[in-house]
């Protein structure tokens, strides 16, 4: 695309990542372009694979599905709750991503809402142990994504994890890592359920140069079995609006930045 038009594409998705839905006038009139410019730009990001269009509305390309959903429906279960609070905290989380990034990807729902709203950005490289937030990216021609490897080990989980998880990487280093949790306690840092899990996400922060902590405020203040990192590794948490100011305040007290979104 001219730099015009890209320009004028990256200005839709924005839209569409902060309204999920919209038609061609409302977009054009948003961006001071004329509707003809609009459906030229709309067909070629659907030819990418990154808008839907529908009787005159037009939706950011969203979830996939995949085969596994036919005989376990518990990730999209996880998905529902919460969803609008793990999409606002996604595109605060994707805002933070620069042209350039190696970044890093834990699995979970929330993390794949962050992977979905990166689904349009170029120039980025995805490092991640989860199998679905793979498939997000495997029809897009310019997506660089980088997958672990390691063994499938929990019905119902994408998550990647055992010696060639860990192992693969030692050579990688990030310039961010999302990170999913189970819980995020200001004492007993960021935490998750599975042990082999954890020894994978550990890792990814030891490599990371910012860890930024995504998870609605029901995860925060509490912990699980396993720990993944001390709350000092963190540098950021964005959470959603319902979060206990008390909580806010801990760890801001630990120096951890917390967004609100």
């Amino acid at each position: 695309m001219a730099q015009k038009t890209q320009d004028r594409a990256n200005q839709i998705l924005h839209l569409l990542l902060q309204k999920g839905q919209s038609c061609v006038e409302d977009l054009a009139v948003t961006i001071d372009a004329s509707p003809a410019s609009v459906r030229r730009d709309l067909i070629k990001l659907a030819q990418r694979g990154l808008v839907n269009r529908t009787h005159g509305s037009v939706e950011l390309a969203g979830k996939m599905t995949y085969e596994p959903f036919r005989f376990d429906a518990a990730f999209p279960l996880r998905e529902e709750r919460f969803s609008n609070e793990k999409r606002r905290i996604a595109i605060a989380a994707a805002e933070m991503v620069n042209e350039g990034d190696t970044i890093a990807l834990s699995p979970g729902t929330t993390t794949t809402q962050v992977a979905r709203s990166l689904r349009h950005r170029e120039g980025i490289h995805i490092v991640t142990n989860a199998v679905n937030i793979g498939m997000e990216f495997s029809s897009l021609p310019n997506a660089r994504v980088t997958l672990t490897g390691g063994s499938i080990r929990w019905p119902g989980a994408f998550s990647m994890v055992g010696a060639t998880a860990f192992d693969s990487l030692q050579r990688l280093f990030f310039d961010k890592v999302f990170m999913g949790a189970c819980g995020i306690h200001p004492d007993h840092g960021l935490t998750v359920i599975e042990s082999d899990e954890a020894l994978v996400l550990g890792e990814m922060v030891k490599h990371a140069r910012q860890v930024i902590a995504v998870a609605d405020a029901s995860k925060l203040g509490i912990f699980t079995s396993v720990k993944v990192c001390a709350t000092s590794d963190l540098h950021t948490i964005i959470t959603d609006d319902s979060v206990d100011p008390e909580l806010v305040e801990a760890f801001q007290r630990k120096q951890v930045r917390v967004i609100i979104v």
